[in-house]
Parts: structure tokens; sequence; C-alpha cells
């Protein structure tokens, strides 16, 4: 059995939006206002005010919680691996399925197996994200515990190590970003077992949806705006 022109093309397509967005919204959020930009600067913000307290418990408790939520997803992740692993010894059930539905493309053993690989390959690679960025975490919380304690908020050395904190936490938080980028990318992946020219257009409104919720919505406006407030304020204040 050979692929199709119309299945290559397909998943040229699917690679180059992956490939193209990651590689795009990463220089684009050098250079404009995104999720990731700025919480970038929250999360510098955050860490500056948190070596001006001496107890520290509120953020003990934040970051908890952010482990919590990407631990659900490792969790999740395996699962949904034992799953797709699972469809390897029911193609043919799969075959017969895909066959009754209309408009579908007609199924064939071999590329099915394809379809199932790929999906396997994109969790694994969500499994690998979402454990590193809980490992990540992990090494932000020992930093945490390290802090020592600067009331005034004014040693340049200090400042350093926060902005480092900093730093760790939005590798972390990248990591679990491309986590749950790949779970966006497996619903494309999941339109070609019923046809190429949909695998397409899912691939292209992942890309639509991940660009608006990352550049164009309503909250990363908020975000931005709360972090220019936050400047302000921090300016009205060293002024005084």
């Amino acid at each position: 059995m050979s692929f199709s022109v119309l299945d290559v093309v397909s998943f040229v397509c699917f690679f180059c939006c992956w490939v193209g967005y990651t590689t795009f919204a990463r220089r684009k959020a050098k250079t404009t206002n995104c999720i990731a930009r700025s919480l970038h600067q929250h999360r510098i913000h955050w860490m500056n005010e948190l070596m001006t307290r001496e107890i520290r418990v509120g953020e003990a408790a934040l970051l908890a919680n952010l482990e919590r939520n990407i631990t659900f997803f490792a969790s999740t992740t395996m699962l949904v691996l034992a799953g797709v692993l699972t469809l390897f010894a029911q193609v043919e059930r799969l075959e017969a399925v895909i066959a009754t539905i209309p408009y579908a493309a007609t199924p064939q053993y071999l590329l099915i197996q394809v379809k199932l690989a790929l999906l396997t390959f994109i969790f694994v690679m969500a499994f690998f994200q979402f454990t590193w960025s809980m490992r990540q975490y992990g090494f932000l919380n020992v930093m945490v515990g390290a802090a020592p304690f600067d009331p005034s908020g004014c040693n340049e050395n200090l400042k350093n190590y926060a902005k480092q904190m900093a730093i760790v936490q939005d590798q972390a938080a990248h990591s679990y970003n491309y986590g749950l980028r790949a779970y966006y990318f497996s619903m494309a992946v999941m339109c070609w077992f019923f046809h190429p020219v949909l695998f397409i257009c899912a691939s292209l409104f992942v890309v639509y949806t991940l660009y608006r919720r990352e550049f164009k919505s309503k909250a990363v406006m908020a975000i931005t705006a709360g972090m220019q407030a936050l400047a302000i304020e921090k300016e009205r204040v060293s002024k005084h």
C-alpha cells in the first residue's frame, strides 16, 4: 500500500503548522504583548515581592496549586497513551467503524497504524513536557526555600536571585504550555482518521485558536494592563 498524495500533503501541513506556530510564537513573544511575555513580567514582580516577605505560606500554596494542575495532565496523558496503544490491537475493528462513517475516506490498515503511531508520539512528547515542567517547579521550590529575607527589596544581588527564580518558573510554564499544545494538535490528528482534508482544516483551526488565545484574547489584554498598572505604581512609589 502507498499513501495517497492528499495524505502526505495533510501530514506535511500538520507538521508545518505545529513547528511553524511554535517558532512564530517564540519569536513574536519577544516583541509583542502576549500571555508568555506578560506573565514573565508578572513572575519577576512576584519573585521580587516574595523576597520581601518573611513568611511565604501563600507562595507555597500557589506553587503547589500550579504543580497539581501539571500532575493531573501528566497522569491523564499516561491513561490516554494506554488507550491509544490498546487500539493497535483493534485496528481491524477501528477500520470497520471508520468505513461506516459517511464521507469518511476509505480506511487502510497500515495507514491507521501510522495515525495511531503519530498519536502515540504526540502523547509521549506531552508526557515528557509535563514531567519536565513538574521537575522545574521542584527546582523553583528549592530556590524559594533558599531565598533570604530582604525587607528593603533594594539588594541588587537578591534582585538578580529573584529574576533567576522567575526564569526557572518561566521555563516550567513553557514546558507546561508545550504539553497543552500537544493536546490541541492531537485533536487535529484525530480528524485524519476520517479524511485528510478535514485533517488540514483542523490543523489550521488549531493554529488560529492558539494564536487568538495567546495573542488576542481578553485574558492577554487584562494581564498586560495589570502589568502596566503595576509598573506605574512601582515607579510612583520609587519617586516618593
